[in-house]
């Protein structure tokens, strides 16, 4: 039985962070995290907040089995984004408290639901919390940086690492490996100069989009954060919001580094997900689904439909 962040360190933190007057009353760890424990922390005393959250970047906490994450994890990075976002006029959880040798920090906790939830339970509050986030990704894509030619290739290259992997564990995505390297290649070799890059989250699901209460939308799970082509952040986007995608979409894409970071993204996402269940991440259904559907679209995007599932 893995053993996760004892309580005995988030009251500490509480107390270093809050004060002697604080203390926590009960630590709840919410489900999700796969680099990270998130724990909402019920807090009493005088001029205490009734809950905050607490992030533990232990690594007991980080279930990639002896490979380092796809993305970066950590408090600084985790830092670095959230002053990077404020620098943007970009919404997210306010840091009360971070104890840097231990890799822990206290944010405020916002008091609503998901977006993703809201898709389902308040649909009219959910379409307010998409306009404002488009207004988001306007402030993101405004921050700009010179674009780093050496990025795009490195795209490619993590993309063929990913497909090499995906195609050691699924004989599906082996058999159409030559089929999907060439594409790679192809989508590579076409790509325009471009002057800049925008702010990308990298991982902007709708459930990493919190709401308050006036259906705003405060964007999580940050340390992802970086510059890079839009098309890396619309390809996510195009995924993760399905049909509610629409008033997010941006006619100025280019449709090559569109297709080229989707493809990488597919990949991406078969592996990862394999990788990962290579240890004992509990949520392992949900994995193989997502690694099952991404094979297919990956599949699918070189002309090669699969059929069956791949053992895992």
């Amino acid at each position: 039985m893995r053993a996760f962040t004892n309580p005995s360190e988030l009251r500490r933190l509480v107390r270093d962070g809050l004060g002697p007057g604080c203390r926590v009353t009960g630590a709840e760890r919410l489900r999700g995290g796969s680099k990270k424990g998130v724990y909402r922390l019920a807090l009493a005393g005088a001029g205490s907040p009734p809950t905050v959250i607490a992030y533990s970047w232990a690594p007991q906490e980080n279930y990639w089995p002896g490979v380092p994450t796809p993305h970066a994890s950590g408090l600084a990075p985790s830092l670095s984004a959230h002053h990077t976002l404020q620098a943007a006029g970009v919404r997210t959880p306010h840091v009360l408290y971070a104890s840097e040798p231990d890799n822990l920090a206290l944010v405020e906790d916002i008091p609503g639901d998901t977006l993703e939830t809201a898709f389902t339970s308040d649909p009219v509050r959910a379409a307010k919390a998409l306009t404002g986030l488009s207004v988001t990704l306007d402030h993101m894509a405004a921050h700009a940086s010179p674009a780093d030619h050496t990025s795009e290739d490195l795209t490619l290259t993590r993309a063929l690492d990913d497909l090499a992997e995906a195609a050691a564990r699924d004989p599906r995505i082996n058999a159409a490996a030559t089929a999907l390297t060439d594409r790679l290649h192809e989508l590579h070799a076409a790509l325009t100069p471009r002057a800049t890059h925008s702010l990308v989250h990298g991982e902007l699901g709708p459930d990493h989009v919190l709401l308050t209460p006036d259906a705003l939308p405060v964007l999580i799970d940050i340390e992802s954060l970086t510059h890079s082509d839009p098309e890396q952040e619309h390809a996510y986007l195009r995924l993760r919001f399905g049909p509610h995608y629409a008033p997010l979409s941006r006619p100025a894409l280019d449709p090559t580094r569109l297709s080229l970071h989707t493809l990488a993204l597919h990949l991406s996402l078969v592996a990862g997900p394999l990788r990962l269940l290579d240890g004992d991440f509990p949520h392992r259904d949900a994995m193989r689904g997502i690694a099952e559907h991404n094979t297919r679209e990956a599949l699918r995007l070189v002309g090669m439909p699969g059929s069956g599932e791949a053992g895992t």
